[in-house]
Order: C-alpha cells, then sequence, then structure tokens
C-alpha cells in the first residue's frame, strides 16, 4: 500500500476500535436498541447529502428492499448485538469476537455462494473457531451473580452479530453488487432507522441521557459509522477487498488500547492468546498468510525415438 492507504487503514481500524469504546460509554443510559437507532439515524442523516451531491440517491427508491434487508443484517442486528454485549463484557473482547466476522463471511459464502474452500482456508475455520470456543469458554457465564452480569448472552450477542456481519457480505454481493457502494451504505443505514423507530420509540430512556453518553452516541453515528463507511469504501476502490480486510487485524489493538486507556479494563494473558488463535485463523480464512507455491520441477526431454 501507499503511505497515504495505510494511513488511512491506521484510521480506520482506530475509529472502528473506539467504536466499542462508546458503546460501552453510552449502551447503559441509552439502552441497546435507543443506542442504535441515534447511531443509524445519524449515520444516514450524515450518508443523505453526500449522496445527493453525488447524484446517486436514485438507487434507494430502486433498489429499496434489497437495502433495507441488507440494513438489518449490516447494521441493524449486529450494532444491538454488540451494544447488548456492551452492558456486561469489555471493549476488548467484543473487539475480539468482531475479528471472527471474516469466518463467519468464509463459511456462509461456502454454504450460500458455494464458493470453493481451500484446505488452508478449512485449517482456518478449524483454528479460528477453536480460538472462539477456548475465549468464550473462559469469559461466558449464564450466571446472574457472575462477575459482570450474564457475561454468555454478551459473548452469544456478539458472535451473533459477527454472524450478521458475514451474511450480510454475502446477501450484498449477490443482491447489491450493482450499487454504488455510497448508495448502499446510506441506504443500509436509513433502512436500519426505518426498522428500528418503532422498537425505539417503545424502549427509550425514561431518564434523559447525560451529555456525555449523548456525545458518545452521536460519536458512533457520524465518525464510527458515517465518516468510517466512506474511509472504508474509498480504501476498497484504491487497494481492494484483501488489503482493506486487514482492518479486522487492527481493530482489537485499538479497542483493547482506548479500553485500558480510558476505562481501566484490564488484560489477561489467556485473553490475548485465544485472540491470537483466532487472528491466526482469520489470516488463513481470508489468505493474509500466503501459500508456498509448489515448485514445479524440470521435465527431462524425451528422447527422440530410433527408427
Amino acid at each position: 500500500m501507499k503511505p497515504r492507504d495505510l494511513t488511512e487503514l491506521v484510521l480506520l481500524a482506530a475509529i472502528w476500535g473506539a467504536s466499542f469504546l462508546f458503546m460501552r460509554l453510552a449502551a447503559g443510559p441509552f439502552g441497546p436498541i435507543a443506542l442504535v437507532a441515534v447511531r443509524v439515524a445519524g449515520a444516514a442523516l450524515f450518508l443523505l447529502p453526500l449522496l445527493a451531491w453525488r447524484g446517486q440517491a436514485a438507487w434507494l427508491p430502486r433498489r429499496a428492499v434489497p437495502l433495507f434487508v441488507a440494513g438489518l443484517f449490516t447494521s441493524a442486528l449486529p450494532f444491538l448485538g454488540f451494544s447488548y454485549a456492551a452492558l456486561s463484557i469489555t471493549a476488548g473482547l467484543s473487539s475480539i469476537f468482531n475479528a471472527t466476522t471474516p469466518l463467519f463471511g468464509a463459511l456462509i459464502a461456502w454454504l450460500w455462494l458455494k464458493n470453493r474452500l481451500t484446505w488452508p482456508r478449512v485449517l482456518g475455520l478449524a483454528i479460528g473457531f477453536a480460538g472462539v470456543v477456548g475465549l468464550a469458554w473462559d469469559k461466558a457465564s449464564f450466571r446472574p451473580d457472575a462477575p459482570g452480569g450474564d457475561t454468555g448472552w454478551a459473548v452469544l450477542a456478539s458472535l451473533a452479530a459477527a454472524l450478521c456481519y458475514g451474511f450480510s457480505a454475502s446477501y450484498t454481493k449477490r443482491h447489491l453488487s450493482d450499487v454504488p457502494p455510497l448508495a448502499v451504505a446510506t441506504g443500509t443505514q436509513i433502512g436500519a432507522t426505518l426498522a428500528l423507530l418503532l422498537p425505539a420509540w417503545w424502549w427509550w430512556p425514561e431518564a434523559m441521557p447525560s451529555a456525555s453518553a449523548w456525545a458518545s452516541a452521536l460519536a458512533l453515528a457520524l465518525v464510527c459509522t458515517g465518516l468510517a463507511y466512506i474511509l472504508y469504501f474509498r480504501l476498497m476502490s484504491r487497494v481492494g477487498p484483501t488489503n482493506t480486510i486487514t482492518v479486522t487485524f487492527l481493530i482489537p489493538a485499538f479497542a483493547v488500547l482506548w479500553g485500558w486507556g480510558f476505562l481501566d479494563e484490564a488484560v489477561t494473558p489467556a485473553m490475548l492468546a485465544d485472540s491470537a488463535v483466532i487472528l491466526v485463523g482469520t489470516a488463513l480464512v481470508t489468505g493474509l498468510i500466503p501459500r508456498g507455491k509448489p515448485k514445479v520441477l524440470p521435465q527431462a526431454p524425451e528422447r527422440e525415438s530410433a527408427l
């Protein structure tokens, strides 16, 4: 990558890593449903003028149904899962489970789109999910009196969110591959907003969230969703999906850093070991650990037959 592209990749990882910090700060005062509604509505309002300026707004009514479905699985449901998890588990731990998205994506693409799974990918899936089991086994508890509350449900919510991300990748590729990326980003946020309007009204917090909670929610909407989408799709167009997906490896590092620096979250050696296993498996699945090409031995020249 060029230095500019690498800088934007690191910036995107820092922004998405910070999203787990902001969810930890705002999920309690807002509640998961109201927080996600504010997040997607703010992102939609941020992206819509850009879409109109680019002259691509006509795509929204033309592809309204697939954009709505993609909005459910790209934003509404996964954001809900991670916002719920933020009530019980650390920002760093949530981000590590988020790093399993390429594992779920490869599995769903194989089952649904019939993408071929090579042996390195199968090995990567096995290694990655082994790391998930180890991490979940160490952190998950379904007892209400356990430290941190029902962490088991938080772990399952994080994994369900990563599964939604994996499904949305295949769904978008199948139904929205002809739609400009900015239109997909904007349309999915509008779809997620429409899906959450009634639930957010019903579960809106009785006490008005504090100014700091609102600041975290707006940071999620404008920076971690709106601006992040612009960076993400710009990188996709410049350096391709394989290079862009490396952001998955950087997000946990930043999320752990933000959680440690601002929330005093602890990081255990077991957590680091399991996360390393997950990332190795993900690297194999995404092809970021290249396979060595088999050596081709020179063939001996054929002898001419004697007549």
